[in-house]
């Protein structure tokens, strides 16, 4: 029997990473005439990725599946959503046929008519990589290969992204293959979190929000603080992710004391809790969880739909700014805190009161958000 090999690179981040690892044993499992390798490119993005590519070294991993450590390489990025691999391709027409300097939209107040959504977005929610002319012919040489593949494998579900799968569909490129959503349900990498879960068994069921920004989302000291007394007046429950301001870097609880505002953590001792890492999959199943403050990273969005936990939209870099008004504006599945938002920007700092109506909003039991978030749980 002939066995047909399929390869995944990913770019070295956690969350590309474990999708593509999650794809590749679903299909030699489901299969047996596939076998699957993931070539894994140094250097890792954060720490959390080494230490889960060292797990899988020393895992037991299923027949016809491999992963081959390759060098550093040049910048790559993939493709997230069917909404967003339509605006690459929409992107990759404008510069092409009509020679559109795309990145002049970052400024500007102009409108896109993107055939992959029903309503016109705003121009400077684009990508932040298109504003910038090195990596800007990246995306569109990437748009220009995709056209040319026999088909495209795609981390989506149609019941989500319907009008973006059909669009795509319209206009002649390659067959696109939903295979989402595909988000990782595996045993946690942290040996430290039982504390958390155990904290979380005591707290009734939807009370407690919890706040992640992503392997590398991280705020300046005076956002911290706003977040800090956002949660605390809001008096709602809280699991607050912190990282390491403006560095991305996981710290323990113990070092927050000089980030965070004087005796916050000894006055919300019986709120919340503050950790630098948490398992984001395993948090978002827990039954006391009713609300995810989310950078809208597109694994984090894929997880929070699978369990039912609606979101409030705090994107920081990359195709976040793109991802949330997907969610909040085109799919009404999220509320926002704040979509323009750009750690490091002239954006400023996004107020205490402006987090706290954002908390408030998703935490409401019989919100019109929350009823839709159910339906695809």
């Amino acid at each position: 029997m002939k066995i047909a090999e399929l390869i995944f690179i990913p770019f070295p981040a956690m969350g590309h990473v474990v999708p593509a690892v999650e794809t590749a044993k679903l299909l030699v499992e489901f299969d047996n005439r596939v076998s699957t390798t993931v070539l894994l490119m140094k250097p890792a993005i954060d720490s959390s990725t080494i230490k889960y590519t060292e797990s899988l070294a020393a895992s037991t991993l299923p027949d016809r599946m491999r992963f081959i450590e390759l060098p550093s390489l040049d910048e790559l990025r993939s493709s997230k959503g069917a909404a967003f691999l339509g605006c690459l391709l929409y992107l990759q027409a404008l510069h092409d046929e009509q020679n559109v300097d795309i990145t002049e939209f970052k400024n500007s107040d102009a409108e896109l008519e993107i055939p992959s959504f029903v309503n016109p977005m705003a121009a400077r929610l684009l990508p932040s990589m298109t504003f910038r002319k090195d990596s800007v012919l990246v995306l569109v040489g990437a748009a220009r290969r995709l056209r040319e593949a026999s088909g495209i494998v795609v981390n989506t579900f149609v019941e989500l992204e319907s009008h973006a799968v059909n669009s795509l569909s319209k206009i002649g490129i390659p067959p696109l293959y939903p295979v989402g959503p595909i988000v990782n349900l595996g045993s946690d990498q942290s040996d430290n979190n039982s504390e958390i879960m155990e904290w979380l068994d005591d707290q009734p069921p939807s009370s407690v929000v919890f706040l992640c920004f992503g392997s590398l989302g991280s705020f300046c000291v005076d956002q911290v603080k706003e977040i800090a007394y956002a949660l605390e007046h809001s008096g709602k429950q809280f699991l607050w992710v912190l990282r390491n301001p403006s560095q991305g870097k996981m710290e323990s609880a113990s070092d927050f004391q000089e980030t965070l505002p004087e005796g916050f953590l000894d006055r919300t001792i019986e709120l919340g809790r503050v950790t630098g890492w948490a398992p984001q999959a395993g948090i978002l199943a827990h039954r006391a969880i009713g609300g995810f403050v989310s950078h809208c990273g597109w694994n984090s969005i894929l997880e929070s739909i699978h369990f039912g936990v609606p979101i409030a939209a705090w994107p920081i870099y990359a195709e976040q700014q793109f991802n949330a008004f997907q969610m909040v504006i085109e799919l009404g599945l999220a509320g926002e805190i704040k979509i323009e938002y750009s750690e490091g920007s002239d954006s400023g700092i996004v107020s205490a009161d402006s987090i706290k109506k954002g908390i408030e909003g998703i935490m409401e039991k019989d919100s019109e958000i929350r009823k839709r978030v159910k339906k695809y749980e």
